[in-house]
Formats: C-alpha cells, structure tokens, sequence
C-alpha cells in the first residue's frame, strides 16, 4: 500500500510549485493568482530507497520497483471556506480521500509574490485553514447527529457507538481543537475512522523558504517548528523553487546542485520520511532475478496482512513467511548465503513484519 498526502494551504504559498516538483510534472498549474488549481491534481512519485537499489544489485534483478506515495494537489483555501467561499465545499470533499494532510506554509518574503491576506505569517496561515477544518467537522457532526437520534433511540449498538463518538468529537471542536486529540479505544477505531472527520487526519507542515535558506531555514519557519511542536505536529523545510529545479536535472546534476546549496537530499525523501513516521508506515521487500520490489505496510502489521498486501490469496492461504533482515541479506551476500548461514527463519501467522525485511511468502492455493 502506499499513502494520499493532500496537498493544502492558502493560495500563492507555493502548493502547485511543490506539487510540480514532486511530481516531475507541469500538470498543476503554478501561477501567481488564487484558485489556479481548480481540481485535484493527482501525481504518484516513487518512494526512494537505498536499499531496494542494493538487493537488486546483489540479486541481479532486471528491474526495481519501488513503493509509491500519491500526493494530491487541492485548490486554495481561503478564509469562510466552509461556508462556501472561495471553492469552498470542494476544497473540503477532496481531503476527505487523503489520509494526511501536508499543510504548506509560506515562509519567504516576495513583493511579486501576492498573499492572500496581505502579510506573511505562517502560523496565522497554519490557524486559518484549521479554523476551516474545524468549523467544516462541526458542521458536519451536527446534521449527522440529528440524523442518528430514531437509530438511537431504538436500540441500535451501531448507532449508539457513533453517536458517543461524535459527541466526543464535537466536545473536542467546541474548544477550537482539532477531533485528532479525541483519545479513542481499539474497539471504537473503526467507527472513528468511517466519522472521516477532516481535523482527525495527521498533519505534516511544510516551510516553504527561499532557495538560500532550505538548509537552515529561517525566522518564520522557526516559529512554525515551536507551533508543530507545541502541538505533537511534524514539519519540514523545503524550497519549493529548488524542489522544482531538482525535478529538471539528471541524478548526477541534482546531487551537485544539492551540494552547492549544503543540502544533503532533496526535499522529496524529506517529505517522503516524514509522511512515512506520520502514518507509521514501514517497507518490506520481495527479491528475486526477475524483480526487486518495496512494499508499504503499516508497522506493527503480521506476516499474513503483509502477503495480502501483493495479493489477498497469499493471505488467505498463507503458510509462512521466509524472512532475512535487509542487513543480513546484504552482508551474506544474497539469499543462499543468508540460508547457509543460517540467517533465513520461518516465521508463522504471528510474526510481527519489521521494516527492511527480505519476505518470501509460501501459501497454499
């Protein structure tokens, strides 16, 4: 499986520039006035990985296939959304199918570079599109609560675990805080999860500074870093116009440019990693001469849901799983070097699938 990260953020803040990049495509349109993506722009980026690149080496696979994330471009929110301004209600729809948001914040100054508001200040921005959220889930609970009362009232189990879940959510918003702070049982996470309430997805803040301060960033994205942390919130620092250049030049020109800049990686694997730890996302592996390839699961997954993963017979008749942890594959040399030295285990239906593991999966038809 891979992820949607919704794109989001007042208008000019550079979300169509970001999403360009990331995607090695012109088809957002990035232009200085409001509203110039008018839909959802969907582009899918593979994921970076060193080590996939290294067992096919070792493996002599004739081709990689990495994992992928999808990144989803969503037109510019701007303040009274979730009463219909701007694009309104269709801004709200499409982060309904994300399941993260990235929230990016205009952290650099340009005269020719109009703000909605008239100033640049990211934390007001990040507050404004909460605000909206908020607002937007409120709104929604309420009509849906009415909705629910006869389910209620005649008994049904369903309805009741709903309704007590709602008005947990709603308490929550009623104090202007987002429905993601609502502490909710194993038992309720499915229930949770069908509420699809907007402030209940886990948000990553993207600094969108100068090309000359992506390394260090700066004063405004400083300030950014002190909210997402006062709020248990991920950020990064990006450069969108350097993100966009990267996405020109071949693999040799990029590492170059980088370095010029004291940049170490492209904001991309930045982006990427932190998608991955806000979702709790991990990788396994499958390799072999014909193909190495990555797959993303969510950590904490068993042997049996990950096999599902390539193909829902392989869990429904999944036997074991032959396992070799990534460095164990690497120092023995491959996986009969791995078997001789007794670094391949047979792991059952209980097996807890950790982040780098070689899998081959054995199940019945």
């Amino acid at each position: 499986m891979g992820f949607r990260m919704g794109i989001v953020g007042l208008p000019n803040v550079g979300k169509s520039t970001l999403f360009n990049a990331l995607t090695k495509t012109a088809a957002a349109q990035a232009a200085n006035f409001p509203f110039c993506t008018i839909e959802p722009n969907v582009g899918e980026v593979a994921v970076p990985d060193a080590r996939l690149d290294k067992l096919a080496e070792i493996a002599k696979s004739q081709s990689i296939i990495p994992t992928r994330m999808t990144f989803v471009d969503i037109a510019g929110l701007v303040k009274g959304a979730s009463k219909g301004e701007g694009l309104g209600n269709q801004f709200l729809a499409n982060i309904r199918e994300t399941d993260a948001i990235a929230h990016v914040l205009r952290c650099f100054e340009d005269d020719d570079v109009t703000h909605v508001d008239g100033r640049v200040d990211p934390v007001s921005d990040a507050e404004t599109i909460e605000t909206e959220l908020i607002i937007a889930d409120m709104e929604s609970l309420e009509k849906r609560l009415q909705n629910i009362t006869r389910k209620v009232r005649g008994g049904d189990k369903e309805a009741v675990q709903q309704e007590r879940l709602m008005k947990a959510a709603l308490a929550m918003l009623e104090e202007g805080k987002p429905a993601r702070l609502v502490e909710v049982d194993a038992e309720d996470l499915k229930q949770w999860k069908m509420l699809q309430l907007l402030t209940s997805k886990p948000v990553l803040y993207v600094c969108n500074v100068d090309e000359d301060e992506a390394a260090t960033g700066n004063a405004l994205s400083a300030k950014v870093a002190e909210m997402a942390a006062a709020q248990g919130n991920a950020h990064v620092v990006i450069s969108a116009k350097i993100e966009e250049e990267i996405s020109q030049l071949d693999a040799e020109e990029a590492e170059m440019f980088l370095s010029e800049l004291g940049l170490e990686e492209a904001g991309l694997d930045r982006l990427i990693r932190a998608g991955y730890e806000l979702l709790h996302l991990e990788t396994y592996f499958t390799v072999g001469p014909k193909e190495a390839r990555a797959w993303t699961i969510r950590k904490g997954t068993l042997a049996p849901q990950a096999a599902g993963v390539i193909h829902g017979d392989f869990e429904k008749g999944f036997i074991r799983a032959e396992t070799i942890a990534f460095d164990d594959f690497v120092a023995c040399g491959g996986e009969q070097g791995a078997k001789e030295a007794g670094k391949m285990r047979a792991e059952g239906k209980t097996y807890m699938v950790k982040d780098g593991d070689v899998l081959h999966f054995l199940f019945n038809t």
